[in-house]
């Protein structure tokens, strides 16, 4: 069952839905190894289109919806979509010319959606190559032919410099696909039959493997069409959630709620809750532990690599910090800038196997995908430490790190440290140019509400817990930090607001 506000789908009739779309894509002549794009919220049409590429070869390409024209453009035409799927309020947001040359298959957004993100006032025309996508679908029959080997969703990587990358899969047999999905069960900590809750937007890597892994398991799907950490208790209680996808922001707004918003809800039926994404600070996951008990699950990954370690809540506890060991056949290796395996707690680059993969390429950018990889070892530009025991401690991203007066300084540790900060709703700390120490840190913060911080205190409370060339030279006060409905906050367009002064 996948339920949505108050419409619902049974298996049977999801199953009904995914033929029929599958077979109206190939009678529009997409098949193996083609593409089509989803620029969808979290609704029965992503998934529909998403399980239907798996059958007919094809790659379903999900757009972050919150991307402007420019970027949009780029992924539709480097991925040589044969076809969009969108939500008709977001038609806006694509050029002019796109929705003339390319088949489109328009959504009325749900009244769910509809409340979550309020349409704006801009006008949108639909071109004679338009058609309303249930109207279509229930128009086909069902298809019949034998499923081909899937190629999974090309999902295109953010990055923090030059386009994002698509990351395209190749063909997986069923046996692999087994395999992967054992891998994705394991860790995410899931089984059969569970009622799961999905949080975060499914054009994200690890929330689009969570939802396809819970139906292919059989089990119940709830979406929110956006986070709200009061109603995602509501619907704990309210739907019995078993399982949950999560990362850290999430926790920092369920931990910001009230005594009574948290003791009001029954969360009794909770048995695992993973997250993953981004760093976790420490006291923000041991605080969840000590609300919710020892369900919380962790784990590291990448789009290119899938899952990698994993660690439950007995773990953490006795290595805090750490995002767990590998998985069963991952090999982690740390390795320094000649590629040279590093001793047990050096901070290096992290390179990673792929056991039970097929293997991907970059669309159309084989030479980047050979630059990530050595001796069959993979990296996604992330540093981090392996101990003498094999658990893995993630430092930052290699692009993100900052190197102020040749020293290396990672500005995860500083947010941690700062989103225990009382007061602090949400922070980044990233760096800028600095023409004598070559970069300096700044720190971008959100207060909450009615909350009155002083820029020095902020440095003080950093410089009372870490060293003094940790402590941001600048701190700069937003009334809302840009961020996807994830959380996760857009670094590169803080970091452009300042090299535009």
């Amino acid at each position: 069952m996948i339920i949505s506000g108050a419409r619902s789908l049974s298996s049977s009739q999801f199953q009904r839905r995914v033929l029929c779309t599958a077979q109206g894509l190939s009678q529009l002549g997409i098949g193996d190894g083609d593409s089509f794009a989803l620029m969808l919220r979290n609704d029965f049409p992503f998934l529909e289109a998403t399980f239907a590429a798996s059958l007919i070869g094809a790659y379903s390409v999900p757009i972050n919806w919150h991307y402007k024209e420019r970027e949009t453009t780029y992924i539709i035409e480097n991925s040589e979509a044969k076809a969009l799927v969108i939500h008709t309020d977001l038609l806006p947001n694509l050029r002019r010319d796109i929705l003339q040359n390319l088949k489109i298959f328009v959504v009325t957004p749900p009244q769910e959606i509809q409340l979550a993100y309020p349409a704006s006032d801009r006008d949108f025309q639909l071109s004679k190559n338009t058609l309303y996508w249930d109207s279509w679908r229930e128009a086909q029959t069902e298809w019949s032919e034998t499923p081909l080997p899937a190629r999974g969703s090309m999902l295109y990587t953010s990055g923090t410099t030059g386009d994002p990358k698509g990351v395209r899969r190749f063909p997986a047999s069923p046996e692999l696909q087994s395999s992967m999905m054992e891998r994705l069960a394991l860790g995410f900590a899931l089984r059969k039959g569970i009622r799961a809750l999905m949080t975060g937007p499914m054009y994200h890597s690890a929330p689009n493997a969570y939802a396809r892994a819970v139906i292919l398991l059989g089990g119940s799907l709830i979406l929110m069409p956006r986070f709200d950490a009061e109603q995602c208790l509501q619907l704990v209680e309210r739907y019995q959630i078993t399982h949950m996808h999560m990362v850290p922001t999430m926790f920092v707004r369920l931990l910001q709620l009230t005594n009574e918003q948290k003791q009001k809800y029954d969360l009794s039926s909770l048995e695992s809750v993973v997250h993953g994404a981004a760093p976790c600070p420490p006291q923000v996951k041991l605080d969840m532990i000590n609300w919710w008990g020892p369900i919380i699950h962790e784990y590291y990954g990448s789009t290119e690599a899938s899952l990698i370690t994993v660690v439950n809540s007995q773990e953490w506890l006795e290595k805090k910090g750490t995002v767990g060991k590998p998985l069963p056949g991952t090999e982690v290796h740390i390795l320094n800038e000649n590629g040279d395996n590093l001793e047990a707690g050096e901070i290096g680059d992290i390179y990673v196997n792929m056991p039970f993969s097929p293997g991907f390429t970059y669309h159309k950018d084989s030479a980047k995908r050979a630059n990530i990889e050595i001796r069959g070892l993979i990296t996604n530009g992330d540093r981090g430490r392996l101990t003498e025991e094999g658990y893995l401690y993630l430092a930052d991203r290699k692009a993100d790190m900052v190197i102020s007066g040749g020293v290396n300084i990672y500005p995860a540790e500083i947010e941690s440290l700062l989103i225990t900060m009382p007061g602090l709703r949400d922070c980044a700390v990233f760096g800028i140019p600095d023409p004598e120490f070559g970069e300096q840190l700044v720190a971008a913060i959100e207060l909450m509400p009615g909350i009155k911080i002083q820029e020095a205190e902020v440095r003080s409370f950093v410089s009372n817990h870490l060293a003094g060339f940790k402590v941001p030279k600048i701190v700069k006060f937003y009334g809302k930090l840009p961020r996807e409905d994830s959380g996760k906050i857009f670094k590169r367009l803080l970091r452009e607001n300042f090299a535009l002064h």
